[in-house]
């Protein structure tokens, strides 16, 4: 059985933003969540700010976090749902999508006050989550 779920009308307010190296090439991106939509933004050549990626998820995003491996030279983009999950997710320019590259369960799903979804910390030199 496959579900299919559709938003008439998606989220305007922008609920957090990071910036970052998320394609590997030496400039600087943003990323933006509205609620359960993640947007690639890149700035271009006269300073405008184009849309290069709109992916919507299958939930509530509570945190957004950039993340760099020690000696790596693109970011990487922890995630908290309230699915009781946190997600690691890279950006593939080749096919430009978001890939998970590790999933983690940290509590029931849900929006609750006992699951700390939205309180994620990363080290700056990339040694810890």
């Amino acid at each position: 059985m496959h579900l299919y779920s559709v938003s008439l009308q998606t989220g305007t307010g922008i609920i957090s933003t990071i910036h970052g190296n998320f394609s590997g090439t030496k400039t600087q991106e943003i990323i933006i969540s509205r609620g359960k939509i993640l947007e690639l933004l890149k700035p271009d050549e006269n300073g405008k700010i184009q849309t290069v990626l709109s992916y919507e998820v299958f939930g509530q995003l509570r945190s957004l976090v950039p993340f760099r491996l020690t000696g790596g030279s693109k970011d990487y983009v922890i995630l908290g749902s309230d699915s009781g999950k946190i997600s690691i997710v890279e950006y593939n320019p080749t096919r430009n999508s978001f890939e998970v590259v590790h999933m983690e369960t940290f509590g029931k799903s849900g929006c609750r006050r006992i699951v700390p979804g939205q309180y994620v910390a990363v080290d700056p030199r990339g040694r810890a989550v």
